[in-house]
């Protein structure tokens, strides 16, 4: 029931104004409602209302842009980004002609500052699009009632009401996954929420789990002084890169520094005052290590976030992972009510999720959509970046694919050698006998805008010969992704 401006003291006209919208939203009935405001909630909403539906998009953070823009993609980019240029200016300088005199500091507080103004506007941006495309923004925790009525408990206490979908779409992402037995305080044992906001360097960092975040986040902290070791369960890190790739990958972050320790299980991790105790053991030997450091993160990975949603209202299913199910249009045991991103299936990448976004917009207007899920592409933002797209060797000799391979080292290229940036190659993976590209992994400079232009390749079902004739502009990286598809078929020129 709504409150009058007399009930009770200090009730001010925005208040009432607040109440009032309150009041009026809950009567409120939408062509589509989504549930989560990240990178594919977010997008859904914009593509729905520009396919002239009425849209509303509810979002529990109180900031848009989900865990990417909030606290994963882009501050660790910031991180990423500003910690490289610290490595450079401190250890490469002089060889690259500059002189600087004095101490070479970095200051955490000051960094940490720079990350969060990045973050702020490109949330704020976010909320913008939200209102130029006509999507109604609801800054609360949605859950269902029943199959299509929706209850929104705003985040600023104010009381709760509901909305009515025609059609839903939840898009309420991922949460880093649990390690059995280990406590996350996100101050001595951290996730990759709390790895981000550390207030100083530590000494000593302990990271369980060498995927993309892990090996972010030894870089990053590694640059900036820390004895980092990687604790990996697999023999290879960087689960999904190509084999060849993940070996010559390892080599160059031991350059930097980092330490690794593959087919390591992890068996105890405890806290003791300001230091961690971990106990890991040899997967093959059963041999037993202690370790200790200063901040032990834990990076084994991501789990479907649906905590509150009350599916059940719903009777909607989720699997033995958590993952909501869904058919290849996104719909669940209800036709009207689609999921995206990373609560469902399929790799948890924002790019992926955006996809699925517009896809599931357009399945709702038009009733077809697409996405090629063969075509999404990968980055790992280390120095050099590693990316890649479409299979690996391992996945096509596994199919039993007869393929082609060429490669190009970055030593050879121009532009590579004139920034003093020559670690890592471009490899293609083509078709034995149609010279059709298959897959793409490349580990050097610009890695991961390279990557785009094999995503174009592969969406049009281009030959290694098809981009060795295009013309590529001198002197610039690229050139080596053109060289190393004329390998593939015929001879390099630079090498």
């Amino acid at each position: 029931m709504l409150r009058t401006a007399t009930s009770f003291k200090g009730f001010n006209s925005k208040a009432l104004r607040a109440a009032q919208f309150v009041r009026f939203a809950s009567t409120q009935e939408f062509d589509v409602v989504v549930i989560g405001g990240g990178p594919g909630g977010y997008v859904s909403a914009i593509k729905n209302a520009q396919l002239n539906m009425k849209t509303a998009c509810i979002e529990k953070r109180g900031a848009l842009g989900g865990t990417c823009l909030n606290v994963g993609c882009i501050p660790s980019k910031s991180l990423l980004n500003n910690s490289h240029l610290y490595h450079q200016v401190k250890h490469e300088a002089s060889t690259r002609g500059i002189d600087i005199t004095g101490d070479i500091k970095v200051n955490v507080d000051n960094l940490q500052d720079a990350k969060q103004k990045s973050v702020k506007a490109l949330t704020g941006g976010v909320e913008m699009l939200l209102k130029k495309n006509g999507v109604t923004y609801f800054k609360g925790e949605g859950s269902f009632v029943d199959e299509h009525n929706l209850n929104v408990k705003p985040i600023d206490g104010s009381e709760e009401f509901q909305v009515k979908g025609k059609n839903i779409i939840v898009a309420t992402g991922s949460e880093p996954t649990p390690f059995p037995g280990i406590e996350i305080d996100e101050e001595r044992i951290v996730s990759s929420t709390g790895v981000l906001d550390l207030k100083e360097v530590p000494k000593r960092l302990s990271i369980i789990g060498g995927g993309i975040i892990g090996l972010e986040m030894a870089s990053v902290w590694s640059r900036l002084g820390s004895e980092v070791t990687v604790i990996e369960f697999q023999n290879a890190i960087g689960a999904g890169m190509d084999g060849e790739v993940a070996k010559q990958t390892q080599k160059l972050l031991a350059k930097q520094g980092l330490k690794f320790k593959l087919g390591t299980k992890v068996t105890k991790g405890v806290r003791e005052g300001d230091v961690v105790k971990i106990e890991v053991e040899d997967v093959k030997s059963g041999k037993k290590e202690d370790l200790e450091s200063d901040i032990l993160l834990v990076a084994i990975g991501r789990r479907p976030y649906t905590k509150g949603l009350n599916l059940e209202k719903a009777g909607l299913e989720v699997d033995n992972k958590g993952r909501l199910v869904i058919d290849d249009q996104f719909r669940t045991k209800h036709s009207h009510i689609r999921v995206i991103g990373d609560v469902t299936f399929g790799p948890m990448l924002a790019h992926k999720a955006e996809e699925e976004g517009i896809a599931a917009a357009e399945y709702i207007k038009n009733g077809h959509g697409h996405v090629n899920y063969g075509n999404i592409p990968s980055v790992m933002y280390t120095h050099p970046e590693v990316a890649w797209v479409g299979s690996n060797e391992e996945q096509l000799k596994e199919q039993g694919i007869k393929y082609k391979v060429g490669k190009f080292p970055f030593i050879a290229n121009s532009r590579a050698k004139t920034n003093l940036d020559t670690d890592g190659f471009v490899k293609f993976l083509a078709d034995a006998e149609t010279q059709r590209v298959l897959g793409v992994h490349i580990i050097g400079p610009n890695a991961g805008e390279m990557i785009a232009e094999a995503g174009l390749a592969l969406e049009y079902g281009a030959s290694t010969e098809d981009i060795a004739r295009t013309c590529h502009a001198h002197p610039t990286l690229s050139e080596a992704f053109k060289e190393a598809a004329l390998s593939t078929f015929d001879k390099p020129i630079n090498f």
